[in-house]
Order: C-alpha cells, then sequence, then structure tokens
C-alpha cells in the first residue's frame, strides 16, 4: 500500500510537494505587511498550487486579498490557539489544490473578513468587484441575534440560492468546513458530534451531488471518526495491519501494467487506497475482507477510446466479473463524474475492482465543479440551448429542484427536515416528458413526482398516466429512461389523495400535496375527486342473472337466443360470466342437471373446465336467425380515472346507446382509478360494439372490455 493508506481521507498531493506547516504559516502571517513586490511568504504554498493549474493567472489580485484578510483578522486566535489567517490560508489551499480559479480562491481568503472583522460587503465590492462581493456574501452565516435558532437552517437555505447563482460559493463552503472538521477536536464532545451530523447530512451529500470527491471521502472519514469512534479505531487498526511485500492488490496492478503495455496502450496504473469509511463498508457487506478490499486499481489513459480499449484487454486476459461493470462514460452520472468500472480475478481468486478514466475525467472526478470554473464564462454560455433550458453542468437539475421547493417551504423547521431528506437520496434518473423534454428525478420516484415536476401545482387534478405509452397508475416507480405523461382532470377542483404521500419522493410533490390537504381538510373523505360517486358497498350484491333461458324447440336441437347445441331438448343457458351474443364465437359445457352453459371461446371458465378433463358441447349461432332473436344481455366492464360526475356521465352515454342498466358496479376506488360493471339489457346484439364506443367516449374512461369473469355487480 502507498503511504496513503495511513490517512486514507487526505486528499491527493503532487509528487514532491511537502506537507504544509500552518502553525509556521500563521507565525509568518503575524510578522506584518510585506513590500509591495512580492507576494507575502504566508501565500507562497498557495501560489504554487494555484500556478500548478492555471500556469498565466495574475497573482496580483491574491496579494491584495491576502493583505487586507491578514490585517483585519489579525489579534484574532481560532480556539486551537493558532492565529486566525490560518484559517482562511487554509481553505484557500484546500481549493487551489483542487484547481480553482483566482476569483474563487480570492473569495476564500475573504470569506470570514464581513462575519468576523469590521470589513463591510461595501469594502470588497469596491476592491475586488461584484463576483468576490457576491461569493463572499454567499457564504456569510446569519447572525443568531437576528434568527435564534433558526440562524443555521436559514444560513443554508441562503447559501443554496446563492448556490443556485454561482456554484463557487459551495465550493468555498465545502473547504470552509473541511478545514473545521480537521480542527475539531478542540471542540466540546457535544458540539463535535453536532457539527459532525450536520455534515454528514447536509454538507457530504452536497459535495456528493457536486462532484468534490475529494472534499467528500475526508469529510465522510472525519464524521465517521467522530460519530462512530469504535468502528472507527477497528478500521484503522484493519487498514494499518494490511499491505506489505506480499499485497495482492500490488501482483495485480503489475500483471495489468504488463497486459496494457504488451497491447501497446499508454497508459498509468495506480493504486488507489479506499478511505476508512470505504473500507467500512466493504467489511459490513461482506463480513470478512480480503487482501483486495483496501484498495482500487485506477487506470488513467489520454481519450475515451483508449478506456474502452483498456477494458477489451482486461476482459480478454483476466476473468471478469460482469455484475460489477459499470459504463459511466456513455451515461454520466448526475454529479459529472464518468469511468468504467470492472473487476477482474487474479491469482487465488483474488478480485481486484479496476476504474478505468481519462486524465481529464479524473480531474472533474476528484474536483467535480471545482475544476469547471466561472459558470458564468463564455464556454459556460455557449453550453446554454436554444430553449432556454441552461445545459451548463455547473447548474445541475438536482439545484434547480432544490431551489424550486425551497420557496414553498418558508417555515425553517420544514425547510431542513426537508433538505437533509432530499439530499439522502443519493442516485438520479433522466425520463422523457411526451413533447420530448426531459425531467432528472431522484431514483425511485412514481409518476406523481414526474406530474409534479412537470407541472407544478397544476399536477394537483392528475388522474393518472401514461409510461413508454401505456396506462399506469400514479404510483409506478419509474425507471431511467422511461417517457412519461401524466393525464390531468379538466376538473379545476380535483385534487390529490392523501394517499399520493405514500408514492411522493421529491421534496416538492410532499410539499405541494401537505398544502393542498392542509388547505382542502373537507376534500379528504371521501378521496378526493370522486365526491359524486355512490360510496360502495361492504360486500358486493348479487347481480341479477344475465343467462335467463329462452328455449325453442328445433329440428337441430335447442336454442337460446338463437344458439344451437348438439342434443335434442336439452336446456341452454348463456353463461354470466361472460355473456355471450352474437357473433361471438362460443363453446358449451354440460354442468349439474343435465343443462348445457354457453361461454365465449375466450372465457377463463373454458380453460379451467377443459383443464378439468371435462368435454366441450358443440355450440353455434344459427347464422340468418340470430338477428331476429331481439333483445340480449352483456356484460361490460369500464376502466376509468376517478372524477366527478363520471357515473353520471357513463349512465347518460348508456342511455344514449338504447341500452338499459339491468345491474351495476363500482368498485372501491384504487390509486385513482375505478372500475364499473354493468350488465346491461341492449335491443340487438349488432348494436354491441356502438355501445363500447360510446362508453369510451366518456372523459376519464380509457377502456371497456367484455366482461372476463363472474360479473359483481351491486
Amino acid at each position: 500500500m502507498s503511504a496513503e493508506a495511513a490517512n486514507p481521507g487526505a486528499p491527493l498531493r503532487r509528487r514532491g510537494r511537502a506537507r504544509i506547516d500552518l502553525r509556521r504559516i500563521g507565525r509568518v502571517a503575524l510578522l506584518g505587511p510585506v513590500s509591495r513586490d512580492r507576494l507575502p511568504d504566508a501565500i507562497g504554498h498557495v501560489a504554487d498550487a494555484h500556478r500548478a493549474h492555471h500556469p498565466d493567472a495574475d497573482l496580483t489580485v491574491l496579494h491584495r486579498a491576502y493583505v487586507l484578510a491578514e490585517s483585519s483578522h489579525r489579534g484574532q486566535m481560532r480556539k486551537s490557539g493558532e492565529p486566525y489567517i490560518t484559517h482562511p490560508l487554509a481553505v484557500t489551499l484546500i481549493l487551489a489544490e483542487l484547481g480553482a480559479e483566482t476569483t474563487t480562491l480570492t473569495a476564500s481568503l475573504l470569506h470570514d473578513t464581513v462575519e468576523d472583522t469590521e470589513v463591510t460587503l461595501d469594502q470588497v465590492r469596491e476592491q475586488f468587484g461584484e463576483e468576490v462581493c457576491y461569493l463572499v456574501d454567499g457564504v456569510t452565516k446569519l447572525e443568531k441575534v437576528d434568527y435564534g435558532a433558526a440562524a443555521e437552517p436559514e444560513t443554508f437555505r441562503k447559501m443554496l440560492v446563492a448556490t443556485g447563482n454561482d456554484v463557487r460559493v459551495m465550493s468555498i463552503k465545502l473547504a470552509d468546513r473541511l478545514h473545521n472538521m480537521r480542527t475539531l477536536g478542540v471542540m466540546r464532545p457535544e458540539k463535535q458530534v453536532r457539527i459532525a451530523k450536520v455534515t454528514r447530512d447536509v454538507l457530504i451529500p452536497l459535495a456528493e451531488r457536486l462532484g468534490v470527491q475529494a472534499l467528500k471521502t475526508e469529510l465522510e472519514d472525519l464524521a465517521f471518526a467522530i460519530l462512530h469512534p469504535e468502528e472507527y479505531e477497528r478500521t484503522r487498526a484493519l487498514i494499518a495491519g494490511s499491505g506489505g511485500p506480499d499485497d495482492p492488490l500490488a501482483e495485480v496492478a503489475e500483471r495489468v501494467r504488463t497486459t496494457l503495455r504488451d497491447a501497446g496502450i499508454s497508459a498509468e496504473v495506480l493504486i488507489r487506497p479506499r478511505h476508512f469509511l470505504s473500507v467500512h463498508r466493504v467489511r459490513v457487506k461482506r463480513g470478512e475482507l480480503r487482501g483486495t478490499d483496501f484498495g482500487r486499481l485506477l487506470v488513467l489513459v489520454t481519450d475515451d477510446a483508449d478506456c474502452y480499449a483498456v477494458l477489451g484487454e482486461l476482459h480478454t486476459c483476466f476473468t471478469p466479473v460482469i455484475s460489477e461493470f459499470k459504463d459511466f462514460i456513455a451515461a454520466p452520472k448526475f454529479n459529472l463524474y464518468q469511468s468504467l468500472h470492472t473487476a477482474v480475478v487474479g491469482r487465488d481468486g483474488a478480485v481486484a475492482e479496476v476504474l478505468i478514466r481519462t486524465h481529464q475525467m479524473h480531474k472533474v472526478a476528484e474536483a467535480g465543479v471545482v475544476a469547471l470554473g466561472n459558470p458564468d464564462s463564455t464556454a459556460a454560455q455557449q453550453s446554454e440551448p436554444a430553449d432556454g433550458e441552461r445545459a451548463d453542468p455547473t447548474r445541475p437539475g438536482w439545484l434547480s429542484r432544490l431551489l424550486d421547493w425551497q420557496e414553498s417551504a418558508p417555515d425553517p423547521d420544514t425547510f431542513w427536515t426537508t433538505l437533509r431528506a432530499d439530499l439522502a437520496q443519493d442516485r438520479e434518473i433522466t425520463v422523457f416528458s411526451a413533447d420530448g423534454g426531459t425531467l432528472g428525478l431522484p431514483a425511485g420516484a412514481s409518476c406523481v413526482d414526474a406530474a409534479y415536476a412537470r407541472y407544478g401545482d397544476g399536477a394537483h387534478g392528475c388522474i393518472g398516466a401514461r409510461v413508454n405509452g401505456r396506462l399506469a397508475t400514479l404510483s409506478t416507480v419509474l425507471s431511467d429512461g422511461d417517457t412519461v405523461q401524466p393525464l390531468l382532470s379538466q376538473d379545476a377542483a380535483s385534487g390529490p389523495s392523501p394517499d399520493w404521500l405514500d408514492h411522493a419522493r421529491t421534496a416538492a410533490a410532499r410539499i405541494a400535496i401537505n398544502a393542498w390537504l392542509d388547505a382542502h381538510p373537507e376534500d379528504q373523505q371521501p378521496p378526493s375527486g370522486r365526491a359524486d360517486a355512490p360510496r360502495p358497498q361492504s360486500q358486493p350484491q348479487p347481480t341479477q342473472p344475465a343467462d335467463d333461458p329462452r328455449r325453442g324447440p328445433g329440428k337441430e336441437g335447442a336454442r337460446v337466443a338463437s344458439v344451437a347445441v348438439d342434443g335434442p331438448g336439452t336446456a341452454v343457458r348463456l353463461a354470466g360470466c361472460c355473456t355471450p351474443v352474437p357473433p361471438d364465437e362460443v363453446t358449451a359445457f354440460t354442468v349439474r342437471g343435465g343443462a348445457v352453459t354457453v361461454h365465449r371461446t375466450e372465457c377463463p371458465a373454458v380453460a379451467r373446465m377443459r383443464a378439468t378433463g371435462r368435454p366441450p358441447v358443440a355450440a353455434r349461432w344459427n347464422e340468418g336467425e340470430w338477428q331476429d332473436a331481439g333483445e340480449c344481455r352483456v356484460t361490460l366492464v369500464a376502466e376509468s380515472f376517478g372524477r366527478p360526475r363520471l357515473l353520471a356521465d357513463l349512465t347518460e352515454a348508456i342511455a344514449s346507446a338504447d341500452a338499459a342498466i339491468v345491474s351495476a358496479t363500482v368498485e372501491p376506488p384504487s390509486e385513482q382509478r375505478v372500475r364499473h360493471t354493468y350488465t346491461l339489457q341492449i335491443p340487438d346484439a349488432a348494436g354491441l360494439p356502438g355501445l363500447m364506443r360510446v362508453m369510451r367516449d366518456v372523459p376519464g374512461v380509457y377502456d371497456v372490455s367484455r366482461a372476463q369473469h363472474q360479473a359483481a355487480t351491486g
């Protein structure tokens, strides 16, 4: 293992760069101002790290920012006993190592001046411009004197709103929290736990969503050490005892280097140790750690094509673990991450996980949005599509959704609770709307979430959805790539049911549903949208038989509604489970008492009787006679979305087709869908297709079919 295994949470450092002594830097800062012709020694390390990523950067503004920060913080000390200037220097160094541009570093040096010194925002604006002033204001905390217990949630709300305009605000906040977590040991234990919990629940998920893995992993380890000290120490001991000269991961790495070299692929193969929390998670998942579980192989290449070339060689020369393969290059994660993931089996069955990416992908994987610079730069503006929706990756969709719902959560407690719940959803899917647009939703989102993401409060009238062209309930969970079309009621008074909260995963949907329910308590019983539907009986009532025999003698056998069966004088009945009418294809079976029951051939009862070995009886309609058979009965099932006046509209449509309702059942509604079963007397079987067509035309009805089971009416 590399030296990083002893402290896997530490950020990656360039070779040859020594660890920086912040205590010494603080002492240098106390020496006072320096000559104008050179940078202060205290920020020399920041300058070196910055120039490593931006060789042509103008450091003059950093010089001026440092002078203002040092002079304004002079005399202030941290709880650790260090000069306070060491904190903004450390935060700036973290960002410089990640490749942040000059404006971000300038604001980072000044990020505590307005909050903790006499410097004002107007002074910052005058000396460094509007951009730096905005970033400093974005990370400045709200005063507890003014906000009381709501100061912390309202401060985060303020930062998130500012981040919506410039994501660099959150970059500075994350670096600020990282340095504070590194030095948290001087705080009281209860305060350490409180800060660590907020870091775990809010800052770490934000770092993950912004793709800043270098900050996220170290924050995870620092919070892990405070919140679970025993597990942390156990994991530390396991890591300390790993590696050595017989490290199986080092052996696999050397074989991979040889394989790629022989294939003529230029690649850098590194061993990437897992950080503490990652090792702990693997141990919990597998029970016992293997030698290759303490790290992963990282293969860095020049371009995308080389990534797939490396993958091909590894899967050819090693035994791959197919279930571990993931392609995040073709389908990047929502936090900008791109890489190929696979696992191969080495000697003695050792399984090594392998990450394959380009150097640019690696930079973005480590630094995320920090590496993307100014979101308002010319390059970012050129990425904006014609429809006005930004494609800029520094303005991710999840952040836009968060900013939308926070406006509907004026109460600080509601905002704080909802924010933590929203950030706990760590995976995102993309679904398509019927007009070709896209919606970003958290994994596990349902049609309810898609409706509110698409229509806002207009989704209160949603009565169903089509998913990939098929009708679906509102509770249907969506998958990545689905096409979803919410169906809205035309009734402006319709609203959501309390059951919708069981299916809503997004904060926006839950807040909107709760707001509507709070404003309409009287509409929640019976479920909203079906106020005029008849209250269903606790048990279905027996239907009137739809198979009254109409017997008549004939030369070829007994007839009922012009049905002929073999066997003269046989009693014939039309089955009530499928109510056959001419010209349905029919078959018959002898039942108890010697009578014959005629079924439609597709009736499920036919298959059951055939399965028991019961022989069918030939049955047929008498062509030329069945047109004169007169009235007949039929059972129809109407599937619909619930809405007011639906039952009245269906009854009116049936009457307009000259059909009489013998009996009807409206089953208890389920997930905004209602099932109606009607036994109807129609004047002529030839009018059945027209009747079904008229019923389908009723708004809200999406299917009408012949009954395929014993009719349950009431």
